[in-house]
């Protein structure tokens, strides 16, 4: 038989919001994980592709298979996905899995459901590169910041008494529909807030830039005093500003959720929900799709009215946007994060230091294995030799094969585990 456990090699993805150099926990994965690779101080390492994406599907580092890569094993050997899994995604992984290392705001965006998708690629195929859905799931390995979803009405309505610059752009008939609706009427919640949403994003250009600079101003000048500039967002306002100076998306944050998780926690990115990460460095899991429509924080071609149409106009608490992990009822040491999607789940395993043999048990899906930290050898029935597994070390296995690891660290080991479970 084939090997059917096997190491990859990841690709990175240099963008321009991504942390620097070892700043970069893409980069120090990297490092670690094939000590061969020179990291270049001065540049950006802002994803690691876990995958068979077509612009970033992973080497596989084993000479004894005859394919070059990720993509191209499993297009040859379908059945590695596991039946479930290879008969309702057509023979292909369903998820890409990332790592992401964040220094400046990525675009304010949201991903389209199948419906949309399909409608959007059909039109526009050089903006929507395929017909799929796109929901993604984050979970923070360094605290992380992000925005996601509309706030609570009232959060909202503060901001519109506090900040009189963004008043003038969405105007006062907009303004005050919003602070006349009430809760017992989530429709009309739900109409008033598209409305005032809207108005900002198709606010002409010269206007809401003028807007911007008077409010900048303003706080730059109330921060310098030692005021407190809280009940207009003025930290993070000053902070976006200083990345994207005169972009629309700089209001963003008037309407969206802050949240922020602390290392292991998740939040879910469902269709159509308005989103922009931040800060930080998390491992992310998604469905396999480009489809991105952008509307602010960003040089990149924005699609204000699609965006503006799509979004899921629901305010809801930033607390609701976590998505807690559930202890194993079979394993103690792994934490699932199963999302209301099918097409991806995430393990994290802590294997304390006191256990030194652990197994990495089978299941009906194929997985990809990302080592955060410890070290271990690796077996398996279906792996060629012994695997050297470290920090940045990842690995594909194929549906109903086990890897027993033999721990070497003193410090225990932290995995996680990207899988599909039908």
């Amino acid at each position: 038989f084939p090997p059917a456990v096997f190491p990859l090699s990841c690709a990175v993805q240099n963008y321009s919001w991504g942390k620097v150099g070892l700043e970069s926990e893409v980069a120090k994965l990297v490092a670690s994980g094939d000590p061969l690779v020179q990291i270049q101080p001065d540049l950006p390492y802002a994803e690691l592709w876990m995958g068979t994406h077509p612009r970033g599907d992973a080497l596989i580092r084993d000479n004894r298979i005859p394919q070059k890569t990720l993509g191209q094993w499993i297009a040859d050997n379908p059945a590695c996905l596991g039946a479930k899994v290879k008969d309702a995604f057509q023979g292909h992984l369903p998820f890409l899995f990332k790592v992401l290392s964040v220094n400046t705001a990525l675009s304010v965006q949201a991903h389209p459901n199948k419906e949309l998708a399909a409608k959007l690629h059909a039109q526009f195929p050089e903006h929507y590169p395929d017909a799929n859905h796109k929901p993604e799931m984050a979970i923070a390995l360094t605290p992380f910041e992000g925005m996601c979803g509309f706030r609570p009405v009232e959060e909202i309505v503060s901001f519109l008494q506090n900040v009189p610059e963004l008043r003038a752009l969405i105007g006062e008939v907009a303004a005050e529909q919003l602070e006349r609706s009430g809760s017992d009427d989530p429709r009309g919640v739900s109409a008033a807030l598209r409305v005032c949403f809207t108005r900002l994003m198709k606010s002409e250009k010269k206007f809401f830039v003028d807007q911007l600079n008077m409010l900048v101003k303003r706080i730059s000048q109330e921060a310098a005093e030692g005021k407190d500039t809280s009940g207009s967002n003025g930290e993070l306002l000053l902070r976006l500003h200083s990345q994207y100076p005169g972009d629309i998306g700089c209001f963003t944050i008037y309407f969206l959720n802050l949240v922020r998780l602390e290392p292991g926690e998740a939040m879910f990115l469902g269709a159509n929900e308005p989103h922009a990460y931040l800060h930080g460095d998390c491992v992310e899991v998604m469905a396999c799709s480009d489809n991105t429509v952008r509307a602010g924080l960003t040089p990149k071609f924005i699609d204000v009215l699609t965006l503006c149409e799509m979004l899921n106009y629901t305010p809801a608490p930033s607390s609701s946007k976590i998505l807690p992990a559930a202890q194993s009822q079979l394993d103690p040491h792994v934490y699932l994060y199963d999302p209301p999607v099918p097409d991806f789940t995430i393990m994290r395993i802590e294997i304390p230091a006191s256990i030194k043999l652990y197994l990495i048990s089978a299941m009906d899906s194929a997985s990809i294995l990302l080592v955060i930290q410890g070290t271990a050898v690796g077996t398996s029935t279906a792996a060629a030799s012994e695997m050297s597994l470290r920090r940045g070390s990842v690995l594909f296995v194929s549906a109903n094969e086990s890897i027993s690891l033999h721990l070497s660290s003193p410090e225990g080991m932290l995995l996680f585990r990207a899988c599909c479970l039908l």
